[in-house]
């Protein structure tokens, strides 16, 4: 049976969006992977497109989400990635297990593109080797940093 990992975030067009398509690409049809926002921004951030293509994964049909259509589903693991979306986040009731991940918001970098972009793409990169970490069994406890 496939689990289905629900990952949450403030607007739902960076961290999340990256995760979401790096937890269905890694976990290879055993998980179902959503993603959403508390104050979805509407839109897939370019960056984290182009962060993404690079890997080969195309995320540029995303769209900004709710977390409110993802209210009442069952969730095996809701997994929160940034410290907003901890705060303002419900608890979801039906979910067997809740974590969270703090990355830094790629959206807040400055500088050139390149410079933005290298931010993007260190993100993206905290972001899946947590989560091959969480899907080969190692503890996944702290934030990219060490800590919360």
């Amino acid at each position: 049976m496939t689990r289905r990992v629900l990952i949450l975030c403030t607007g739902n067009s960076c961290r999340s969006q990256m995760a979401e398509a790096l937890w269905e690409k890694l976990a290879k049809g055993e998980w179902e992977a959503e993603s959403a926002g508390s104050q979805p921004s509407g839109y897939v951030h370019p960056l984290a497109i182009r962060a993404m293509s690079e890997l080969g994964i195309d995320i540029s049909a995303g769209a900004s989400k709710s977390l409110d259509q993802f209210r009442d589903q069952p969730f095996d693991l809701v997994v929160t990635v940034c410290d907003n979306a901890k705060e303002s986040c419900p608890v979801f009731s039906g979910a067997k297990e809740t974590l969270h991940w703090p990355f830094e918001d790629p959206a807040d970098a400055v500088g050139t593109d390149d410079e933005k972009m290298s931010v993007f793409r260190q993100v993206r990169d905290q972001i899946k080797d947590r989560i091959q970490s969480y899907l080969n069994g190692e503890p996944t406890t702290q934030g990219p940093s060490g800590g919360d």
